[in-house]
């Protein structure tokens, strides 16, 4: 299944994307799409649901992110080794874990706002894990059924704040705008292996990210194990893993964001994001 949320921002209702591409609306079945509507039980409900038997939305509504009332935003950096070459680091013995506000959460097609005095914003497409029951302390091979499904998220970075304004990572990463995610929250038996799904973005049209989930150091399998080994995993907790090489800051010169630069992204089968950039 391909889940939805859609409308303005606050006020967005459960969608589901049919085998044709067809909007409908499922607000008669659940409330939102949150961790609470994410179980093992309510997801095989929804599977079985006829898709013709629910209303189209017409027209083109908005996009909001694919999961509502996120907890925790969690992110693994350096997880690509061809990525973490280009940044002039090693791939570490273990991930490593910075978070993203949860303010930083906007739509797949949302506005994303250079914050005042930025001179370094870079982005990163990476896929997302949404999960759907509470993991802790789980293993590897049992952490896949912990998993609801997968998305399409910008990593979006402020290189200055995140290296060079001392302390933790996450300084450059929460900043209001810098975490879209959607369009879809795509369950696991639509998506296969997620160890081989093709990534790309572009900025004004040109591709500077052309990459696949199979040169991740660390797969989402061992993420969830790893990082239930350290905090209770609640369901609608949304987990990024990583970027392939292609961000601004591996240019040779670097490039960054600006106002007025339009960046288009997407993974196999999680859909595509198009986000025009401003400066806030």
């Amino acid at each position: 299944m391909k889940l939805v949320r859609y409308g303005t921002p606050g006020e967005e209702r459960p969608g589901l994307i049919d085998a044709n591409g067809t909007l409908r609306d499922l607000s008669g079945e659940i409330p939102d799409v949150i961790g609470a509507t994410l179980s093992p039980t309510i997801l095989a409900d929804l599977a079985k649901l006829d898709p013709e038997t629910l209303p189209p939305v017409e027209g083109n509504p908005r996009f909001g992110a694919c999961v509502g009332q996120v907890g925790k935003f969690l992110c693994i950096g350096l997880n690509y080794s061809d990525h973490a070459a280009e940044s002039g680091m090693t791939v570490p013995p273990e991930p490593v874990l910075f978070t993203k506000a949860t303010s930083a959460i906007v739509g797949p097609n949302d506005t994303v706002r250079i914050p005042r005095g930025s001179t370094k914003t870079d982005w990163e497409v990476e896929l997302g894990i949404v999960i759907g029951t509470a993991a802790k302390y789980v293993s590897e091979a049992d952490a896949p059924a912990h998993i609801a499904g997968y998305c399409l998220i910008n990593d979006v970075s402020e290189r200055e704040y995140q290296l060079e304004r001392h302390g933790t990572w996450d300084k450059g990463k929460g900043c209001d705008t810098f975490g879209p995610i959607g369009p879809w929250l795509v369950t696991p038996d639509e998506v296969g292996d997620p160890d081989a799904l093709h990534m790309w973005l572009e900025v004004n049209g040109h591709r500077y990210q052309d990459g696949t989930t199979a040169t991740m150091v660390y797969k989402p399998a061992f993420l969830v194990s790893y990082l239930s080994q350290f905090m209770t995993l609640h369901p609608g907790d949304v987990i990024t893993t990583g970027t392939p090489p292609g961000v601004g800051m591996g240019q040779k010169p670097p490039v960054y964001l600006k106002a007025g630069d339009v960046m288009t992204l997407g993974i196999e089968k999680l859909g595509e994001q198009r986000q025009e950039v401003t400066a806030d």
